[in-house]
């Protein structure tokens, strides 16, 4: 409890762990605040867009990353999706009490070695301390600052008719790895989470295709809610081919077996673009060019209507409507 007590104790668990994690030379300062460069803001774009979110996942560690590595890749996603240039982080911790320094250490290299992938600095943040039982061992907020470049208008209710509907890859990867992790189910799988930033494919998204209409990162509540969310706000149809949808094997035949639908599970490194027609060829391109987009694919089209709906045109032949999730599929995810 004491290294939440704002004392040596805290102060060591600082310098020893932290510190040397993040370093850089606004965060070496020490001071309760960062203080951060208008110019360089002005720079990079004419608005600032900035996020947080908090990381609740359980377990900790699974595969293809760890809550630290979750906490920045999730906060960074959700500045590039609005097409802004990540730069700053923030990492408030809250540590149950009896947590291993060495497991605090490794999730802190995690956070680190990500934000270095990602092209951002942590740098500011808070350490809590709470008494055994009141957490989960550790939790983690991280609040971003990032940059729109002039000109760039992504929002969700740019849908058009005739637009068509891109992923970057295959779906439900983290929330079926994330399930098997927990040992809940007697399922032997190797699933690895898709936890990774976007920025640099959305970047390379925004030169192919400048006028991007929508885009967002399909976390909780999956492709289906997301796509959900663009219908209603821009008072269009969407249609989806099952058909077309990419999905890793070992992750069809989870659903398949557990009932679960893959276009609700979460990920944490994908996300759904809306572009226009005209632009979807050259975008899709660009997308498989990069690392994070090589398996895009073109999964549907935005329609008239019905306004608000999204459907889905099954393998068999059929339609079925595919509703917001009422609920959670699986809980503490991210």
């Amino acid at each position: 409890m004491a290294h939440g007590g704002g004392g040596r104790a805290m102060r060591a668990l600082i310098e020893s762990i932290l510190l040397p994690a993040f370093d850089n030379p606004m965060l070496a300062t020490l001071e309760d605040q960062a203080r951060v460069s208008i110019a360089e803001l002005a720079a990079h774009g004419d608005r600032l867009a900035f996020t947080t979110d908090t990381y609740v996942v359980t377990p900790i560690e699974f595969p293809g990353g760890d809550i630290g590595r979750l906490a920045v890749c999730g906060t960074v996603n959700d500045l590039a999706v609005c097409g802004a240039r990540p730069l700053w982080l923030s990492c408030a911790l809250v540590l149950e009490e009896g947590l291993e320094i060495a497991t605090l250490s490794a999730v802190a290299q995690s956070m680190a070695r990500t934000a270095r992938e990602a092209g951002v600095c942590v740098v500011t943040g808070d350490t809590k301390v709470v008494e055994r039982g009141a957490a989960d061992r550790l939790f983690i907020n991280t609040a971003g600052i990032g940059v729109v470049p002039a000109g760039v208008n992504i929002g969700a209710t740019r849908a058009q008719p005739g637009d068509v509907v891109i992923v970057n890859g295959s779906l439900g990867d983290h929330g079926v790895a994330i399930l098997l992790a927990r040992n809940e189910l007697a399922l032997t799988a190797e699933v690895v989470s898709d936890c990774q930033p976007l920025y640099g494919l959305v970047a390379a998204m925004l030169e192919a295709c400048p006028d991007l209409h929508c885009l967002r990162d399909a976390t909780r509540g999956g492709v289906a809610t997301v796509l959900n969310e663009f219908a209603a706000c821009s008072r269009v149809g969407i249609r989806l081919r099952e058909s077309s949808l990419p999905l890793n094997e070992i992750v069809r035949g989870g659903c398949e077996i557990l009932g679960l639908d893959p276009l609700y599970l979460a990920n944490e490194g994908k996300l759904v673009a809306i572009v226009p027609a005209a632009a979807a060829r050259v975008t899709l391109a660009a997308m498989r060019s990069h690392p994070a987009g090589r398996e895009a694919a073109i999964i549907g089209e935005v329609c008239a209507g019905p306004p608000g709906i999204v459907t889905l045109s099954t393998i068999i032949g059929g339609d079925r409507v595919v509703d917001m999730l009422s609920g959670e599929q699986l809980p503490r995810i991210c």
